[in-house]
């Protein structure tokens, strides 16, 4: 595989994803993530494996942006 292909490959990401992953991802720990994911109704239950929708937990994460320039200052 060419090194763009590879490039290209490591920048996109999954839709669907494992807690594990989905912490690592986001930059944020295991629990933090698991509770987000919940909050936002991102999960899927498969057998005893749980998935969780990355596009979902995007959207959701756009409810927190900080818009209010004082917060800067």
């Amino acid at each position: 595989m060419s090194n763009k292909k590879q490039k290209m490959n490591s920048k996109k990401r999954d839709k669907f994803v494992r807690y594990s992953e989905g912490a690592e991802m986001y930059h944020m720990g295991l629990s933090k993530f698991m509770q987000l994911a919940k909050d936002a109704k991102a999960c899927y239950k498969v057998g005893q494996m749980v998935l969780v929708n990355t596009e979902i937990i995007d959207e959701y994460l756009e409810i927190f942006r900080i818009v209010d320039d004082a917060f800067y200052k």
